[in-house]
């Protein structure tokens, strides 16, 4: 691993970002997209629009060059105006080739006009781990142009919309880079800004005194870390990055570290060749049996039964 937890967790889960299409409207429109299944991010390129989220009390409006971030499965209303009533979003992307969308694309159109602009996609994420991050982070995150990481939106914003309305060669993968690039941007923005993240890893490592012994724990978890060595990580007292610690991650540094290592082995069991023995050794346990018992109280079966469900079921 490294000694960035950031990037150690989004390869985890295997975060992979999709641009899957977007729209352009004019004059009064209101489309009610449905529930996500997956993590959704937008991007307004041109225009404004107002986002009213189900669950939420009031709009908010959005304008050219903010990004959102929606991570909960609600159902959400992208309008001129907050007043109008919705047509379905689906039935609009339906249409296909009709007049209501430009051929050969994923880009309809709404309205009289074309005031307004947007592109969409989603997150996919390992259904084994995606938990490690979505639970890491709030319902929804809204980033305006105005925010320190504009320049890097403004540019990914053109080179995606470029890169979409032309026959360049790569243009798909490319595409999806951009994306990738862009959901990165968007969670250091939040981590950068937000004083409110939810209690987790996330959290912790936005806190700029407990973050080094997180990175820490990550660049080498195989090593026998006590409270006293991660403190020093810190030059905090080991009461003071104890409590520390705990209030934003949520648990123990010790118990993060034990949870972090099941999540290393049973990506390993999952994925690797590799024996119960040297799994133990390479994740600093002292013996098989210690190991597999940290793992069964982990996971809640042994790491052998583990390894025969996931590759049975997968």
């Amino acid at each position: 691993m490294s000694e960035d937890p950031f990037s150690d967790i989004l390869k985890f889960t295997r975060a992979e970002s999709l641009v899957t299409g977007g729209f352009t409207a004019g004059g009064d429109w209101a489309m009610r997209f449905p529930a996500p299944d997956k993590i959704k991010f937008f991007a307004v390129v041109k225009g404004c629009c107002w986002v009213r989220i189900d669950g939420e009390r009031e709009p908010i409006l959005v304008g050219s060059g903010d990004v959102g971030l929606l991570t909960a499965k609600r159902s959400f209303v992208l309008s001129s105006r907050p007043d109008l009533e919705p047509v379905d979003a689906m039935e609009i992307f339906r249409a296909g080739k009709s007049s209501t969308a430009h051929p050969g694309s994923n880009t309809a159109h709404l309205g009289e006009g074309e005031d307004f602009s947007y592109l969409g996609g989603h997150v996919l994420l390992d259904p084994m781990s995606r938990e490690l991050l979505a639970d890491a982070l709030p319902p929804w995150i809204h980033v305006p142009a105005s925010s320190p990481q504009a320049t890097a939106f403004k540019w990914l914003l053109e080179q995606l919309v470029r890169e979409r309305s032309s026959d360049l060669p790569g243009a798909s993968l490319a595409s999806g880079q951009l994306a990738q690039l862009l959901f990165i941007q968007i969670l250091r923005a939040h981590v950068g800004a937000s004083r409110d993240l939810p209690v987790g890893w996330l959290r912790a490592l936005a806190d700029a005194r407990i973050a080094p012994a997180l990175r820490a724990m990550h660049s080498r978890p195989e090593h026998a870390w006590g409270l006293e060595e991660l403190a020093k990580e810190t030059a905090m007292s080991r009461t003071s990055f104890a409590v520390s610690f705990k209030t934003a991650a949520g648990v123990s540094p010790l118990s993060y570290l034990t949870t972090w290592r099941m999540r290393l082995a049973e990506r390993a069991l999952r994925d690797d060749e590799v024996t119960v023995a040297e799994l133990a050794g390479s994740l600093g346990y002292a013996s098989e049996s210690a190991f597999s018992n940290a793992f069964k109280r982990t996971v809640g079966v042994s790491p052998n039964r583990y390894r025969n469900v996931v590759r049975n079921t997968g």
